[in-house]
């Protein structure tokens, strides 16, 4: 009996280290609060959650793809799907913390832009993503594997570097606003923990 290709393995521990990311919203939890600050966070909260459970879906997908014995077109459709999900939530939640405007702390403002810019390029990445998988050749195995081996590569770097500026965002105050949110405490208690 054929096994699973070792390369969809490996693209599915990348997408795993990617969906951390968006899970990461929240930080220690703390009494003072703060009201402005907390109005901010359950705004970003709120809108973050419904994009954090597609991720989550997203991720699932492809992990359950690779579990299965499938054809590389069925790999190739999943994963596209796939990709574009992630594109479509990263943008959405940097909408969110772009429209919540800058939070009330020190240096707000900045970390604000470099969160939203952060990921608005990880959503550009992920549609970059999807392309390169539309354009594998699912009639060779073996090219097919090629193709997927660098976008897993690709994956790897983008869960590595992709969360500096949203560590950034969540230092200090506002991370401490966002753990009040019951949105962002849902987000964090992943569900992908639970066996499937």
């Amino acid at each position: 009996m054929e096994g699973t290709d070792p390369v969809n393995k490996k693209l599915a521990a990348a997408l795993s280290g990617g969906a951390v990311l968006v899970l990461a919203l929240s930080g220690c939890s703390s009494d003072d609060g703060n009201e402005k600050l907390d109005g901010w966070a359950k705004q970003v909260c709120d809108a973050v959650q419904p994009q954090a459970k597609k991720i989550e879906a997203a991720n699932a997908a492809i992990q359950k793809q690779t579990s299965d014995s499938s054809t590389p077109a069925e790999v190739q459709k999943t994963d596209a799907q796939a990709f574009q999900d992630m594109s479509d939530a990263y943008k959405a939640i940097g909408a969110a913390v772009d429209k919540a405007g800058p939070p009330d702390v020190e240096n707000g403002e900045q970390k604000q832009q470099d969160a939203v810019k952060e990921l608005n390029g990880i959503s550009s990445s992920y549609a970059g993503l999807k392309k390169q998988v539309d354009e594998l050749d699912t009639k060779d195995q073996a090219k097919f594997a090629e193709g997927l081996k660098g976008i897993a590569t690709e994956l790897d770097k983008l869960s590595q570097s992709g969360n500096d500026a949203l560590k950034t965002l969540e230092e200090g105050e506002v991370g401490q606003a966002m753990s009040r949110q019951e949105s962002c405490q849902n987000v964090n208690a992943s569900p992908s923990a639970a066996q499937g």
